[in-house]
């Protein structure tokens, strides 16, 4: 049987009832909403954690990843979809190629601005992590301190569209869009043709963020799963050897797309110890 994408894979574990609540915020893209949630205290007391979500994410798919790092790291979290994805606004279809481009370079920025968040730390699964890595090489807000990749990719593998063929299969006559309604509702085909269909475009094939690396002047932490199905450790290989600043990366035994649920006991402190020293 074919892999399910990234945190789909992984079965869902009930958090402690003790763990900080996420609440509700407005925000916007264009002036048109996004769901998000903030966890913990806010901007004016304690730096963000800043959670963007992979290719076929939304906030409910972090699960209680961003409450676990709130307590280990005493941040508060913002947590927000993007557009065509869970309740935010629908996007337009087909997505343009250069769209991780424009979340990193535009909504980003526009996004810290709104929430006036300070110092802050940007965490991303794969898509997310992407836009984090064009954010910090590209237009970082000043109060940026450190960059988390999971599973990000700086190019286009054959392995990630083998992937991704894969899963439109199991989104065609499997169940996948049955599992992905549940998160994303009206927006199901905006989340994931939005996804698959621009990465399985044949000018996607030339796509690379290799250059947003050099000028990258904070710390960045990569993680990726050992058996990641959407791509290889090159892509962590790229990382460290491109960006400008303090870098390191990680590869996890026995994880794929998902390392952080996977095996966020490992992973989970390695993020913690990561914040920690950029802050």
């Amino acid at each position: 049987m074919a892999t399910l994408p990234g945190a789909l894979a992984v079965q869902k574990k009930r958090s402690p009832d003790h763990r900080q609540p996420a609440r509700a915020i407005d925000l916007f893209d264009a002036h048109e909403p996004l769901e998000a949630v903030w966890i913990g205290p806010g901007p004016e007391a304690a730096p963000t954690l800043i959670f963007l979500h992979e290719g076929l994410g939304c906030v409910a798919l972090w699960r209680d990843i961003p409450a676990r790092l709130v307590e280990m790291t005493g941040c508060g979290a913002l947590v927000y979809n993007r557009k065509g994805y869970g309740a935010s606004t629908a996007c337009r279809l087909p997505r343009p190629i250069n769209y991780l481009h424009d979340e990193g370079l535009r909504v980003l920025p526009e996004v810290i601005d709104q929430c006036g968040i300070g110092r802050h730390v940007l965490i991303g699964h794969s898509d997310g992590g992407s836009i984090s890595l064009i954010n910090a090489g590209g237009r970082p807000a000043s109060g940026l301190a450190g960059v988390v990749t999971l599973a990000a990719h700086v190019f286009c593998e054959k392995i990630t569209r083998r992937g991704i063929r894969s899963a439109r299969q199991q989104y065609l006559s499997g169940d996948l869009k049955k599992r992905l309604a549940v998160y994303h509702g009206q927006n199901i085909d905006c989340a994931f043709r939005g996804w698959c269909e621009t990465w399985l475009d044949p000018d996607f094939k030339a796509w690379n963020i290799e250059n947003f690396l050099p000028p990258i002047a904070v710390p960045v932490l990569a993680i990726q799963g050992a058996n990641d199905a959407y791509g290889t450790a090159a892509q962590v290989d790229a990382i460290t050897a491109g960006c400008g600043g303090r870098v390191s990366g990680r590869m996890i035994d026995g994880c794929g797309h998902a390392p952080h649920m996977e095996n966020g006991d490992l992973v989970l402190p390695v993020i913690r110890d990561f914040v920690q020293s950029t802050l």
